[in-house]
């Protein structure tokens, strides 16, 4: 009787080694997007749409927060653009 031969187990544990290194730098890189956070709030046309952001400076956490109240508050590129364009009505820092 012959023993069955165990090859399979190495692409399993490199497999399991590179998804544990993959999740490690995700938490890594975005634990530094935690400097600033902000809510920010943005009046179109009208309607008023508040979201969070956060980044590593203050200028991207409110222009992040800005474009996401604008992704909610449009329908179209040219006024996404428009919207992106104004200044946001209200920023509170967190």
């Amino acid at each position: 009787m012959s023993t069955p031969k165990k090859k399979t187990k190495w692409p399993v544990i490199i497999g399991a080694v590179f998804i544990v290194v993959f999740i490690a730098a995700m938490v890594y890189s975005s634990a530094g997007n935690n400097q600033y956070r902000a809510e920010v709030c943005v009046t179109f046309e009208g309607r008023t749409v508040c979201r969070n952001a956060a980044a590593t400076t203050k200028a991207e956490a409110e222009r992040i927060g800005a474009s996401t109240a604008c992704t909610d508050l449009t329908a179209g590129m040219t006024a996404l653009m428009q919207c992106e364009q104004n200044s946001p009505r209200q920023v509170t820092w967190k």
